[in-house]
């Protein structure tokens, strides 16, 4: 550490306060959109980094993976808030981050970082289609159905297509604003914090053509309070299972995001067991902190890791200075985000859906072997027409199957075909 220290200086410094104020702005819209997606008041996914960063920064083993509000745990939070609220969500948090300690205590890190590819890859997938069918209302205007929150996501997909003689076209131009900046500056420059420059030409094209939608509103600006909830006999069938699809999901993504990270600086030798087992302990510290507010869980978040990285980040103090713009941002920018129109933030949230859609994937799809084909559609279908918890574990139940059937089936096929008579089977 005393090392590391005196190494430190003016040029390390300079590239962590740019890393983290890039990291900052990729933040912003992010979790502000991931908040709105999961049914959350949108302060809470910029809280859940300003709350969570100083936390994974200093006990946390990757020193410049940068946490926050994920798509990946859209299902799980979305549905506890839909049926229990806000104390809902804070429940299957605190669940889930509960767990993720217990796996650190167990050392069980080394063992879920060791998720096919292929079942994650298929799980991005199912949540981008999630996250583009679920802002379809808001973008094109609909008014809600009666029912809607309680329909299934292809029942929602169709109940918007029925309806889309009623589309308003004014939060519809908003959200194509959004997506077509945010499309250009992504492949201009992987630099360029592309969401916060679409929804800012939303904004500037709103007020240019006279659109109107309806807006984010009012934000508080304090520190939000204790999530209010009690424990009821049912949430053990309901809370519990939720709580543990988005601990292990949570868990192999943050594991996963971390060894891109260190792939990405460079460092392409092998994670030491020790240090998946040190990370999930620290978010999982994090975690039970956000849960307490009902503020959403924080995951390892590869565009805004990558982009400190590639702005010169290269410790901790990124991490925290990350966190501290972000506080800036809310405390003096409050009145600005309280204008950010809806259909803006649903168009950020659509974007990163089609983004996590794995077109790499099903580009290769022809040339992948048939199992890693098969554990991609199956994962991937089933987050969309199931649920999380279903859809990885079908996805790894296929590795498994394999597993045993070349341990136990063939081993014991070649014995029986080499077997000779009158020679015992050994």
């Amino acid at each position: 550490m005393i090392k590391r220290l005196r190494r430190y200086n003016w040029t390390s410094f300079s590239g962590d306060l740019f890393g983290g104020f890039i990291a900052s702005l990729i933040a912003f819209p992010y979790g502000l959109a991931m908040a709105s997606a999961m049914g959350l008041p949108p302060i809470l996914g910029i809280f859940t980094s300003i709350l969570t960063a100083p936390i994974t920064a200093l006990p946390g083993r990757n020193t410049v993976m940068i946490g926050g509000a994920s798509s990946v745990t859209i299902p799980f939070i979305a549905v506890a808030v839909r049926a229990q609220g806000l104390g809902g969500a804070a429940k299957v948090s605190i669940v889930a981050a509960i767990l993720m300690l217990i796996f650190s205590t167990l050392r069980l890190g080394r063992y879920i970082s060791l998720v096919p590819h292929t079942v994650m890859a298929g799980f991005s997938c199912g949540i981008g289609g999630m996250m583009v069918i679920s802002q379809l209302r808001t973008i094109f205007g609909l008014q809600a159905t009666p029912g809607a929150g309680d329909m299934s996501l292809m029942a929602q997909l169709f109940d918007c297509l029925r309806n889309l003689n009623h589309i308003g076209w004014m939060p519809t131009m908003t959200a194509l604003v959004v997506i077509a900046v945010a499309s250009w500056c992504a492949h201009y420059s992987p630099k360029i914090p592309a969401p916060l420059i679409g929804i800012l030409a939303a904004i500037l094209a709103a007020a240019a053509f006279g659109w109107s939608s309806k807006e984010v509103g009012w934000l508080p600006t304090s520190l939000p309070p204790f999530a209010g909830f009690a424990w009821t006999p049912s949430d053990v069938y309901t809370v519990l299972p939720a709580g543990f699809g988005l601990a292990f999901v949570t868990s192999v993504n943050l594991l996963i995001t971390s060894r891109v990270v260190e792939h990405f600086r460079g460092r392409h030798k092998a994670m030491k067991k020790t240090d998946a087992d040190r990370e999930l302990g620290a978010y999982g510290i994090a975690n039970l902190a956000a849960g307490m507010f009902a503020a959403p869980m924080s995951v390892g978040i590869p565009a805004r890791s990558l982009a400190n990285v590639q702005c010169g980040g290269v410790s901790r103090v990124s991490n925290l200075i990350h966190a501290g713009f972000l506080l800036l941002f809310v405390m003096e920018g409050s009145n600005l985000i309280a204008h950010i129109p809806l259909a803006a933030l649903a168009g950020v949230t659509a974007w990163m859906g089609v983004r996590l859609m794995e077109w790499s994937t099903w580009n290769r799809l022809p040339m992948m072997r048939r199992l890693d084909a098969s554990a991609f559609l199956a994962t991937a279908l089933s987050t969309l027409f199931v649920n999380a918890v279903f859809a990885v574990t079908l996805g790894c139940s296929f590795y498994l199957a394999q597993y045993i059937y070349q341990n136990y089936f063939s081993t014991r096929k070649l014995l029986v075909t080499e077997k000779t008579p009158g020679t015992p089977l050994a």
